[in-house]
C-alpha cells in the first residue's frame, strides 16, 4: 500500500516533468519541437509499464482540465485538435518504455545502456504513428496545415510530391533525430543516475 502511494506520487513528478518539457519548445512548423518524450521515456524507466502510462493520463488529464501544459496549450481543444494524436501516444508509448525497462535493465552496465536506448526507437514508435494519423486526417481537410507542413519540410531541404509523405516528414522524420539523440538519451542518462543513487539508498527500482 505504501509502495503504491509512493508509486503514484512519483507518477504525478513524472508527469509534471513532461509538462515542463512541453515548454521547451520551438515551432518551425505545424508540429513543434518539445522535450516531452523525455518525459515519456523516463516515467516508463522509473516507474513500469503500468505507473508510467498513469503518469502519462495524469498529464492528459491535467491537459483536460485546461492546465496550460501542453505545447500548444490546455484544454479539451488540445486533446481533439491536430497534434492529439502525438499526446495518446504517450500513454503507449511510456508503457513500452517500462515494458523494455524490465526486461533490458539489471546492474546498468554499458551494454544494458545502449539497450535501453535503442529501445527507445520501439517504444516511441505510438508517439509517431498516433501523431501522423490524427494530423494527417486533418492535413487532409485543412489546407493551411499541409501548406505548414510543405514549409517545415523545405526548411530541412527535404522535398516530397506526395502530400502523405509531405505530412510524414513534418510530423514523424524531421523529429526523429531530436528524440533519439537528446531526449531518448538524457532519458536512459537520468534514470541510470537515480537508478544508482536509489541503489546506494538500499531502494529498488520495481
Amino acid at each position: 500500500m505504501v509502495n503504491d502511494i509512493k508509486k503514484t506520487a512519483l507518477a504525478v513528478v513524472t508527469a509534471l516533468i513532461t509538462a515542463v518539457s512541453a515548454q521547451l519548445s520551438f515551432k518551425i512548423g505545424p508540429v513543434p519541437y518539445t522535450m516531452q518524450n523525455f518525459g515519456v521515456m523516463l516515467s516508463g524507466f522509473l516507474l513500469g509499464p503500468y505507473y508510467g502510462l498513469l503518469s502519462m493520463a495524469i498529464y492528459l488529464a491535467l491537459i483536460a482540465f485546461s492546465l496550460p501544459i501542453a505545447a500548444g496549450g490546455g484544454g479539451l481543444g488540445v486533446l481533439i485538435g491536430p497534434t492529439a494524436g502525438f499526446l495518446y501516444g504517450f500513454l503507449i508509448s511510456s508503457f513500452l518504455a517500462g515494458v523494455f525497462r524490465r526486461a533490458i535493465w539489471r546492474e546498468g552496465s554499458r551494454r544494458e545502456v545502449l539497450m535501453l536506448w535503442l529501445s527507445t526507437l520501439v517504444a516511441s514508435m505510438p508517439i509517431y504513428l498516433l501523431g501522423f494519423f490524427v494530423f494527417y486526417n486533418f492535413a487532409m481537410i485543412d489546407e493551411k496545415l499541409l501548406i505548414r507542413s510543405e514549409s517545415a519540410v523545405r526548411a530541412f531541404n527535404l522535398s516530397f510530391s506526395s502530400p502523405t509523405m509531405v505530412i510524414f516528414a513534418a510530423t514523424v522524420l524531421i523529429f526523429l533525430p531530436q528524440d533519439f539523440f537528446v531526449d531518448h538519451l538524457l532519458a536512459v542518462l537520468v534514470f541510470r543516475y537515480v537508478h544508482r543513487m536509489l541503489n546506494e539508498r538500499g531502494v529498488e527500482v520495481d
